[in-house]
């Protein structure tokens, strides 16, 4: 639901606030009116408005200050400012001073309006910025309070200290989004607009798969297990995540014969692991140094997963790359909490998760790799539920 269009209209000569409030009320403005800056604060702090509309230059206290003093009391508030064509240079201090826009005498109604529009849409975005963060803030805070409570993670201040990281890159991706809307609003730049926006969503995603992962690693894991196709998880990730290989001109791959043996898992753990080595895949050869075709260097990007039947009800899974690879002096802290080979791209716990949900199924993982070329996962589901397979 939009805000309602209510304003407080600051000018010390009765004709022009006269004519503009007729003009305002016209356009379905809710307009009050005060003829000094000192007037206006009091009706403001009885009554905050969402915009202000305010000549620079009057008797005692002047625009700017009362901007400053508006600002103060409620950052949300917009200001814009009015101002004679000689006082431009007092007009640009007013938008250092965090001013929507300005308008110049004699005013024009298009160019009012447009200032008018323009402060609304700051305030709106503001204000879904501001809720989204707070949204976050409680999710992150919720998901905390449970990993902190979870038997299972001990060295509480050794987690702390990562979440923290973790959180702390993925609020510096927010900050980094809010600096461009607020360029894109204050220079009415649309691509700004967008690169901000698309960033802030990215970062939301973010913040929304750390939180779901801390969840599902601190809960016991409940499995499901099934008499099940094994190629089925690994058939569906790759379906899934083929269009995001082919825009990234990766070749992925699936090596899994038909009528393989039914395997005693739980196909749906099991395809969260896969999705997330083979995730992991992706972003390994997106990090490689490919040459283009016929260079001579490093060709093209390629992610291969196989699928093995093993006696009695077991099943293997094997995800290759030719990615980047990771350095040995990283391999011994894959599986540790809020470790990543990804920088402040990644939080560590999918690793744990896949990890965790492996040896659920009385299962391992492996991995082998080597720096600049490429990695190796492979788990193990051992077949020790054979007679319940065969029940």
């Amino acid at each position: 639901m939009s805000e309602a269009k209510s304003l407080l209209l600051v000018d010390d000569e009765d004709g022009i606030r006269r004519v503009l409030s007729l003009t305002l009320t016209d356009a379905g403005w809710r307009v009050r009116t005060a003829e000094n800056a000192e007037d206006a604060l009091a009706l403001f702090r009885a009554e905050p408005a969402p915009v202000v509309l305010t000549d620079i230059k009057m008797p005692g206290m002047d625009g700017l200050a009362l901007l400053s003093a508006i600002k103060a009391l409620d950052p949300e508030t917009e200001v814009i400012l009015i101002t004679g064509h000689g006082d431009i240079d007092l007009a640009i201090q007013g938008i250092k001073l965090d001013a929507a826009d300005f308008v110049t005498k004699p005013i024009r109604d298009d160019a009012l309006d447009i200032a008018l529009s323009r402060a609304r849409e700051r305030r709106a975005m503001r204000r879904a910025i501001r809720e989204h963060t707070e949204h976050l803030e409680l999710l992150v805070a919720q998901k905390t309070r449970e990993l902190l409570n979870a038997e299972r993670l001990a060295a509480v201040g050794q987690t702390v200290a990562g979440l923290s990281h973790a959180i702390k890159n993925m609020a510096s991706g927010l900050e980094g989004s809010l600096f461009l809307l607020r360029q894109g609003l204050d220079r009415d730049h649309r691509d700004y607009l967008e690169q901000g926006w698309e960033m802030l969503e990215a970062n939301v995603q973010k913040l929304k798969g750390l939180s779901l992962d801390m969840l599902r690693f601190a809960r016991p894991e409940e499995l499901h297990r099934t008499p099940t196709d094994p190629a089925l998880p690994a058939r569906q990730v790759v379906e899934l995540l083929r269009p995001q290989a082919e825009a990234a001109g990766i070749t992925l791959e699936l090596d899994a014969p038909q009528g393989l043996a039914p395997a005693f898992i739980d196909a749906e753990a099991l395809h969260r692991c896969l999705l997330n080595l083979v995730g992991n895949a992706l972003d390994a050869c997106v990090a490689a140094d490919f040459g283009p075709p016929h260079s001579g260097g490093r060709q093209g990007g390629r992610v291969s997963v196989h699928v093995e039947a093993l006696p009695g009800g077991g099943a293997s899974y094997s995800v290759v790359d030719n990615g980047c690879g990771i350095p040995e002096a990283q391999r011994a802290n894959l599986f540790t909490a809020f470790f990543s080979t990804k920088g402040s791209g990644g939080s560590g716990l999918g690793l744990m998760t896949t990890k965790k949900t492996v040896e659920a199924h009385g299962g391992s993982i492996h991995i082998t790799s080597a720096e600049n070329a490429g990695s190796e996962f492979i788990i193990l589901i051992p077949g020790q539920y054979e007679n319940k397979v065969l029940q």
